[in-house]
């Protein structure tokens, strides 16, 4: 533009243009530097001094927690495992063996045509490899074999061998399980697991480890389905989504798929984990995964959820922290009513603390008469924000604006449901393992392996919100599940199982 010939309006206007434009790279510039250099948490807020919220109880939430023991681990030296391209497994000359010796009982050792006695004759050996924490050894499963002395037609009798999860592995459940738990509890890709197993002689390829959980995955299956029954009668139920890679067919390249997750119960932070593996994030895995579910539902602005929740088929708990992280990316815009509503969701959230301390009656209580009203300040304030004062379209700020606004007629949903929260974080910290996993492991081969891997991870990860050992759970559950009644199912979920060996926790 000349501005010799242009009229002081026009000045003005393009200054103003010129002025927004320069916000909104200072943001984004802002928000960049943030990504690489800064601080992951979210606690930018301070309350102002002496800005005390007095409530019975809220003193003692705010004491420093202790700082936790730490303890040096030692390093340690690997063996390079000798690789000659085929599945047979090799181990060592001096493993150790333990025999365990099925007899037939005393009737059945006479021939119910004669009345003689039957004559042991030899003895059928099944080896499989088996595992004690800090320890392998060869499990002998020794059955006697019986035959009258002089031919009949009575013929041979041996005791059945028991009933095993695999059929004809030459792994125990045992070593199946410990496997399970250092790839899905630790982390660890199968090439390492191959390498831990060769360092103390056992050589087990990775191929064959892949099939092992391959097959337990799909052998667990009825187990997983009944633990989704259980999540989804709760009512309660928090899902969220991450990505995840998926080897495309033979050419070896990758795609993205997601692994779901679905958390439930009636708790202050539900242990069940469900997770679910999809090809991509299409709305109606969303909508199958939930199929029939009418309870309340924690998740972020997924256009799925909202969807649902349109069609009352859910109550649904937009996440808090979604929104305000929404605001704590708008750096610019207007940063004291930025600052104003971050103070308030800090509000709600410490409202929260207190209130989870409490009874579920007192809890209803403290958010009808405490959380309800900052909820309509928020809501009045970012409305009139909206109406009046110059936003730039494309801002963070104005997204985030929008963002909360979208969200206005489910806000206080949560409010009158003792057991609904807050936020969705129950569903993200359960998310942490798949996204630490796949740092380590990286990919999953197919879809039948991105399946078995939801299945046994749903088991693993559910133990370990209960505080259970997942390896000796999966050892007994393994070794019951084949003859265990289709009706009883119930009675080898984690809760449930747990129970049944220490009645009194």
């Amino acid at each position: 533009m000349n501005t010799s010939t242009a009229c002081p309006e026009q000045l003005l206007r393009e200054i103003t243009l010129l002025k927004q434009e320069n916000a909104y790279l200072k943001e984004q510039i802002e928000w960049f530097r943030r990504q690489v250099f800064g601080k992951s948490t979210e606690k930018i807020v301070e309350p102002p001094a002496g800005n005390v919220i007095f409530l019975p109880g809220f003193e003692e939430l705010l004491k420093p927690v202790a700082e936790p023991r730490k303890r040096i681990v030692a390093t340690h030296e690997r063996k390079v495992p000798s690789r000659n391209g085929q599945d047979a497994i090799a181990l060592p000359a001096d493993l150790p063996v333990e025999k365990q010796v099925i007899d037939l009982p005393e009737k059945e050792k006479v021939c119910v045509e004669t009345g003689l006695p039957l004559v042991k004759i030899g003895e059928e050996v099944t080896k499989k490899i088996a595992y004690r924490p800090g320890s392998y050894f060869i499990k002998e499963i020794v059955r006697l074999k019986y035959a009258l002395p002089q031919e009949s037609s009575g013929g041979i009798r041996i005791a059945p061998l028991p009933e095993s999860l695999l059929d004809r592995c030459q792994a125990d459940e045992s070593l199946l399980a410990d496997i399970m738990v250092r790839k899905y509890a630790d982390h660890l890709p199968l090439y390492r697991i191959s390498e831990i197993l060769a360092r103390d002689g056992i050589g087990i390829s990775r191929q064959t480890l892949c099939k092992w959980i391959l097959r337990v995955g799909q052998a667990l299956k009825p187990l997983y389905n009944e633990m989704r029954k259980f999540v989804l009668a709760s009512g309660n139920v928090f899902v969220d989504e991450t990505p995840i890679k998926m080897l495309e067919g033979s050419k070896g390249k990758a795609q993205q798929a997601f692994m779901w997750m679905i958390a439930g119960g009636k708790e202050a932070n539900p242990s069940y984990r469900i997770y679910a593996f999809r090809t991509n994030r299409s709305h109606i895995h969303a909508e199958n995964l939930l199929k029939d579910y009418k309870g309340i539902l924690h998740s972020d602005k997924y256009g799925a959820y909202e969807k649902m929740a349109q069609k009352k088929q859910i109550v649904w708990c937009p996440c808090w922290a979604h929104i305000r992280r929404k605001f704590v990316e708008a750096e610019a815009g207007d940063p004291e009513f930025r600052d104003w509503i971050l103070r308030k969701i800090r509000y709600l959230f410490m409202f929260e603390k207190v209130a989870w301390s409490r009874s579920p009656e007192e809890r209803i209580q403290i958010r009808r008469e405490k959380e309800s009203r900052i909820i309509d300040e928020l809501i009045k304030a970012v409305q009139n924000r909206l109406v009046k004062g110059r936003i730039l379209p494309k801002s963070k700020f104005r997204e985030a604006l929008g963002y909360f606004c979208g969200l206005i007629p489910y806000l206080k949903n949560y409010i009158d449901d003792s057991y609904a929260r807050l936020d969705n974080n129950v569903a993200e910290r359960a998310l942490r393992p798949i996204a630490l996993g796949r740092k380590n492991w990286l990919f999953v081969g197919n879809e039948q392996s991105g399946e078995a891997a939801a299945t046994i991870l749903s088991l693993v990860q559910t133990c370990r919100a209960l505080e259970i050992n997942p390896r000796e759970y999966l050892d007994d559950v393994m070794r019951r599940l084949m003859n265990h009644p289709a009706k009883k199912l119930h009675e080898l979920l984690p809760n449930e199982w747990a129970l049944s060996k220490n009645p009194q926790s």
